[in-house]
């Protein structure tokens, strides 16, 4: 909006700013007649925390003509917000500080109906006393000449500084990522625009990075639109009543949005104050919590007080504690493992944390570690592992191994040893040690709970599902103190925990009850409290455990724990003594994102924007239609975007659960799965993809089956199918018939069926080769096969690698690495042989990773795009290697949440 220069006042002999005018707008007499009217208005603003107005002048430069206009400013010293957010995350209390201090100012200029309309990093300055100056109040809207309130001009709608600044990208950006998304739209704005902006500001202070980014303009108002903040993205430390505050300045609708900037001013004076009752002053180092202060001390230095602390915790004064949070490095090569299945838990006494690790391969197993020792130990005999879960004396460690027909529930000794057999266990969802000797278990997904002794024997059912009560799931059991019930996750869909119910059935075969409704993976803590998951915070309400019913109301304790809300796990544990173990949320299973083109430099840009649980993405044959599943609370279909015209169609309606979307080779027909009807089992259909017609069953089967290419000839459809026995097979599907006398499926046959795994069948475009990934060698690699055969095998993966994808365009075939990397083997055939290049990186980018079933990528008919679900935080995907330890929460919770009498 014009040069700006330091300048001394000779006549008052003081320092001002001078901002130069551009002589286009100058010379512009209506436009700088409705400037001047405005100035004047932004002149009466006086306050300590905005840069004063001094006056419009005008003068003639020695050797100009022309006379130059420029506004003399207050000259605020200091250093703007863009330059110190270079240097990374401003501390908690600081942030909150200026923050408090810039709501000051827009509170001063609101009242007087002035609204800035260009906040951003660079217009607050901050000076070394930590005094706050807001700059360029109301400038934005005196530019434009928009002083009726009216929309703004389209100049103005995609950006305040591009009209003077069109090729200096950066500002551009920079200030598109803090517009408001009616401002965004073009529409007219009020007070609560600045309210939005002041949200980003803050989120930006607190964590170091913008809140919406992009490579253009476009990129940036998308994210602005569509994209939600990532909040587990925030400092542990950020107090609850920020996170909340937050939360209101950014909801998108205006109407739902915090309409006072006046109240977040309370809000931060409030927070402040707390503080400073504390004894804590914002900038002094010394009055910061010592785990901030502690960072020289080293690893072994924390661990070792930290262990301390616990073992001290009997002895200590009673008085109620802060609780103290660590960020704790695991200490091996790999990674912490994600998904829906906890994966860090603590032991009883709070002194051992267990883990399950993966390596870069995708391997699990379990590790061991003292936190006051600074090496892991891993657990041989544990490949495969996942739910661990301690007995009551913290001497073993009960664990799930492998899936399916490879599922087992196992136990081992913390110190080592050979791993125990209990049961079979084909599809978990978790168990728990009870003080009595007996292990409940979750064994299957679609199951009630069943118990088996620790000691090995037989199963036997513990609660038995109720159908007429909806209920088609009980899951993530946890044995009560004194054996006397068990408390679980039930809900009447497997799709969607959010609203689930969590139960308590007392022992041995009494009644069960709802105790809690709209959360899932409930536990009882010896704190007094019920504490369960919902939307990814952590809420607590008081409990009884003597009457087994909540006695207060819920409330939230902890925001950002990573969770799965489509399975009903999630990532934190307790030890009795009240130590706390999670990982933070980074992006949950099951959760929102839009789908994007990546490039070969691994570059996105948005294909469907609107964030939606899709899955399984696969283009039709012409590459104009992308078919894909989306989860809609209870509801899972087919769905079909024409992506060049932004056209979304359903193709399915049955209220059953339909997934996996196969084009046949004309683009006609899609064939997909679906457990419809009476059957809980999927089976194979089809049905036009315009959706028009009724679905035609393809397959009648015990055994779930999903459909994953087709023969290039529409002759055979080639699906995974689930067998008790042999795990995943490759089945073919003949289809006789044609498309004037009838379509007709043949009998099914196996292709492959070995002990091992095989999935994800993939048909060469020439219909020559089949490709698919397999579990024989230890961990998933890709393979090849010639069709019908029978013939040799080519393994084309190395170091792991999933769901292969040929191009249609070129002699390429693609797969999905263990970390989600999308790899390329270019190849050659000649008769029966095959011959794979070794395979190389097609992108740095990275996809989502949802284990061997679900797709999260497809390449576009050209060979030069994917249509891909990107992993939400790819360093946070990468660097799984901490978890957070919280010291003292039972203290915090009773704090938070009083227990009831």
């Amino acid at each position: 909006m014009g040069e700006v220069w330091r300048a001394t006042d000779t006549r008052l002999g003081r320092d001002v700013a001078l901002k130069l005018l551009p002589t286009a707008f100058a010379s512009d007499p209506d436009r700088l007649a409705r400037f001047e009217r405005e100035a004047k208005l932004l002149a009466s603003l006086s306050h300590t925390n905005i840069a004063a107005l001094f006056a419009l002048e005008e003068a003639t430069l020695d050797g100009t003509s022309s006379p130059v206009r420029f506004l003399a400013m207050e000259l605020a010293e200091g250093e703007d917000l863009a330059t110190r957010l270079k240097r990374g995350a401003i501390p908690v209390d600081e942030a909150i500080a200026i923050a408090k201090q810039v709501a000051e100012a827009l509170e001063a200029a609101h009242e007087k109906g002035i609204v800035h309309r260009d906040l951003k990093p660079a217009n607050v300055k901050v000076s070394a006393e930590g005094h706050v100056k807001v700059l360029d109040f109301g400038l934005a809207k005196a530019w434009s000449g928009d002083v009726d309130g009216a929309a703004e001009s389209a100049e103005w709608s995609q950006s305040p500084t591009l009209a003077r600044t069109g090729t200096a990208a950066g500002l551009i950006l920079g200030t598109a990522a803090y517009m408001s998304p009616e401002q965004a739209r073009g529409k007219p704005v009020d007070k609560r625009a600045d309210v939005w902006s002041f949200g980003v500001l803050l989120f930006e202070m607190l964590t170091g990075r913008r809140l919406f980014d992009g490579e253009t303009v476009s990129d940036v108002l998308a994210a602005v639109l569509t994209r939600e903040p990532q909040w587990n993205e925030l400092p542990a430390e950020t107090p609850p009543a920020v996170r909340r505050l937050l939360r209101h300045c950014l909801e998108r609708n205006p109407k739902n949005r915090q309409h006072d900037i006046a109240d977040v001013r309370v809000a931060l004076d409030e927070t402040l104050r707390g503080v400073s009752d504390e004894g804590a002053a914002a900038s002094a180092p010394d009055a910061l919590p010592w785990w901030r202060r502690a960072a020289p001390w080293g690893l072994a230095g924390l661990l070792t007080l930290a262990l301390t602390l616990v073992l001290w915790a009997p002895r200590r004064p009673t008085q109620p504690s802060m609780p103290l949070r660590l960020s704790v490095e695991l200490g091996t090569d790999t990674s912490l493992a994600t998904g829906s299945r906890t994966a860090a838990i603590l032991s009883p006494d709070g002194t051992v944390l267990a883990f399950v690790a993966q390596e870069a391969a995708g391997q699990t197993s379990l590790h061991v570690r003292r936190l006051d020792q600074l090496e892991p130990k891993p657990l041989s005999g544990t490949e495969g592992a996942n739910a661990p879960f301690f007995s009551p004396d913290g001497q073993w460690i009960g664990f799930f191994a492998g899936f399916f027909a490879e599922g087992k529930l196992k136990k081992i000794a913390v110190t080592g040893g050979a791993a125990v057999t209990l049961c079979d266990a084909p599809n978990n969802r978790g168990g728990s040690w009870s003080e009595d000797g007996t292990i409940f278990v979750a064994r299957d997904h679609r199951e009630g709970l069943w118990r088996v002794p620790s000691a090995g024997g037989s199963l036997e059912p513990l609660t038995r599902l109720a159908p007429d009560a909806g209920e088609l799931t009980h899951r993530w059991p946890q044995a009560l103190p004194g054996g006397r019930a068990v408390l679980f996750t039930a809900h009447d869909s497997v799709l969607d925990f959010e609203d689930a119910n969590i139960v308590v059935q007392s022992l041995p075969d009494g009644p069960r009850k709802v105790v809690q409704r709209g959360g899932f993976h409930g536990r009882y803590l010896a704190s007094g409290h019920l504490v369960y998951v919902h939307d990814g915070t952590l809420f607590a309400v008081p409990f009884d455990l003597d009457r087994l019913e909540t006695t207060g109301e819920p409330a939230p304790v902890l925001e950002g724990v990573a969770s799965a809300p489509d399975s009903a796990g999630a990532q934190f544990a307790f030890s009795a003594r009240g130590t706390l173990v999670y990982q933070k949320r980074a992006q949950d299973l099951g959760s929102e994102m839009p789908i994007q083109w990546m490039d070969l430099e691994g570059k996105t840009r948005p294909l469907r924007g609107v964030p939606a649980r899709y899955e399984n993405l696969r283009f039709s044959p012409d590459g104009h239609m992308l078919a894909m599943d989306i989860h809609e609370g209870r509801q899972l279909d087919v769905w079909v975007y024409a992506w060049e015209r932004d056209t979304m169609s359903r193709v399915t309606f049955d209220p059953s659960e339909d997934e996996c979307a196969q084009w046949t080779p004309d683009g006609r027909r899609i064939a997909f799965a679906s457990a419809r009807g009476d059957k809980a089992t999927a089976n194979l259909y089809w049905q036009r993809a315009d959706g028009t017609g009724d679905a035609e069953r393809l397959t009648e089967s015990q055994d779930p089956q999903f459909p994953r290419s087709w023969h290039p000839t529409g002759r055979f459809l080639a699906y995974d199918e689930l067998n008790a026995q042999t795990s995943w097979d490759i089945m073919m599907l003949p289809i006789e018939g044609d498309e004037a006398s009838g379509w007709r499926p043949g009998k099914p046959t196996a292709f492959l069926n070995s002990p091992f795994s095989e999935a994800q069948a993939a048909f060469s475009p020439d219909g020559r080769w089949l490709a698919y990934h397999a579990n024989e060698s230890g961990q998933w690699e890709v393979y090849v096969r010639p069709f019908p055969g029978p013939g040799g095998k080519w393994q084309v993966s190395a170091g792991g690698g999933t769901h292969p994808t040929w191009s249609r365009s070129r002699k390429e075939l693609f797969y999905k690495a263990a970390d989600g990397t999308l790899m390329v083997s270019a190849y050659a055939a000649e008769g029966d042989s095959f011959r794979a290049e070794n395979p190389r990186q097609w992108s740095s980018g990275r996809v989502q990773r949802r284990g061997q079933i679900s797709r999260t990528f497809d390449v576009h008919p050209d060979g030069q795009r994917f249509a891909v679900l990107k992993a939400a935080d790819e360093q946070a995907e990468d660097k799984r290697d901490h978890v957070v330890l919280v010291l003292n929460f039972f203290d915090e919770l009773r704090r938070l949440v009083p227990p009831t009498r």
